[in-house]
């Protein structure tokens, strides 16, 4: 063979090595695509699946109760499934960095004093909590709404002081001082309420609430053959007499502390599951709403229709009740209009009597001329009266006659 044969060959076999390489590849490039997509169908295929799972679970009251850590809360304390108790004590923290260095080295040995007489074990648990202002606002409108009642009777009050002549200086002094007094505590409460409306607008402002969580354990209590309800008496005793020993121990290092009842250990927990929705619904507005109901239900048909004739039958009574009481004014004003009109009869008729009934005392024929004047006077302006009308009569007629004057003739 020639060198130019040889070199064809070795081409040849190049590139069938080549070709061969180029297929393998390609043929791992294919597996590997079918590879990733057989498992994102497979991902797909149990994302599916736990979806319908998910969609099938129904939540149960018990389900719910299960999955929390305690069975349930009663006299003070959280009563785990575990036989173990809680007893909360929450702590007010002290600003440790405005204090001089006496100070903190005091609060530093009250602190060690403390640690060093605990004989169970405790647990510290800080909550940071976003300060929710709008109980605040609610109470302080409520209180501005007593201030401006009680303002604006004393105004009145002091209105009717000086409509009347009755009262001394003093008194009325007193009760300007009062007045402005109040109306100087209703600008004041107002303001505030501005304030804190807009404050409220943050909501970044935080608070850290300190709590030591003392347990205690059913197997501590156990002395003999006893019951759930007498268990948890011993325990509530046990516990509230450690309780006791922390806070007075704490009290050495300037720390105040409290047992929490059962609702606000209810706070506790609702703020600690919770930790979204407690920002816009704490517990007591939760509650008020009925969110811890499982379901609702519509009021009865007869009891708003009960509600509605009530509310129909006091504005009817009211409505009613100021309609007569116009009618009986209207008809007061007409009879004093009638008195007002007849006056001069009725005097002279209240005349007429006093005569008579002083008769023996002035004499009978001096009663009888005075009587007789009495009715020539009533006579005479009865007449004048008659004639004054008849003359109104025939002005009357003239000026109509007037205005009619001649008749047009016709184009």
């Amino acid at each position: 063979m020639n060198n130019d044969s040889l070199v064809q060959l070795l081409i040849l076999l190049v590139g069938i090595i080549f070709l061969i390489i180029f297929a393998l590849i390609s043929a791992l490039i294919f597996m590997n695509i079918k590879e990733k997509r057989r498992l994102n169908e497979k991902i797909k295929r149990e994302q599916s699946k736990n979806q319908i799972k998910k969609s099938q679970i129904i939540y149960t009251p018990e389900s719910i109760m299960n999955f929390m850590e305690f069975e349930k809360i009663e006299d003070n304390m959280i009563l785990q499934k575990n036989g173990k108790f809680l007893m909360v004590v929450e702590c007010q923290g002290i600003n440790y960095d405005l204090m001089s260095e006496m100070e903190k080295v005091s609060v530093e040995q009250g602190f060690i004093s403390f640690l060093n007489t605990l004989r169970h074990p405790v647990q510290l648990y800080i909550q940071t909590r976003t300060i929710n202002l709008e109980r605040s606002i609610e109470g302080y409108k409520n209180k501005l709404k007593d201030i401006e009642r009680k303002y604006n009777s004393l105004e009145i009050e002091y209105e009717n002081l000086l409509k009347s002549s009755d009262n001394s200086k003093e008194i009325i002094d007193k009760t300007k001082y009062e007045l402005v007094k109040q109306k100087n505590l209703k600008e004041y409460t107002a303001d505030i309420i501005r304030d804190i409306e807009r404050q409220s607008l943050n909501k970044s402002i935080l608070t850290k609430k300190y709590y030591i969580i003392i347990p205690c354990y059913q197997s501590e209590i156990e002395a003999g053959d006893f019951d759930k309800a007498e268990l948890k008496n011993m325990a509530f005793s046990e516990l509230y007499t450690r309780a006791r020993a922390v806070i007075n121990s704490l009290y050495a290092c300037q720390v105040t502390g409290k047992i929490l009842n059962s609702e606000e250990l209810i706070e506790l927990l609702y703020i600690a599951y919770n930790r979204d929705e407690s920002d816009l619904f704490w517990l007591e507005k939760m509650k008020q709403a009925g969110f811890d109901e499982l379901y609702s239900t519509a009021p009865d048909v007869l009891d708003k229709k009960m509600r509605l004739l009530n509310k129909q039958i006091e504005n009817e009574s009211i409505s009613l009740a100021n309609e007569k009481i116009n009618e009986a004014k209207r008809e007061k004003e007409i009879k004093v209009m009638e008195i007002e009109k007849n006056k001069d009869e009725l005097v002279k008729e209240k005349a007429k009597e006093l005569i008579k009934k002083h008769k023996r005392y002035v004499g009978d024929i001096i009663a009888e001329k005075a009587i007789s004047k009495l009715e020539k006077n009533t006579n005479e302006n009865s007449k004048s009266e008659k004639t004054e009308s008849e003359e109104e009569n025939k002005d009357v007629n003239i000026q109509e006659k007037s205005r009619r004057g001649r008749p047009r003739r016709k184009v």
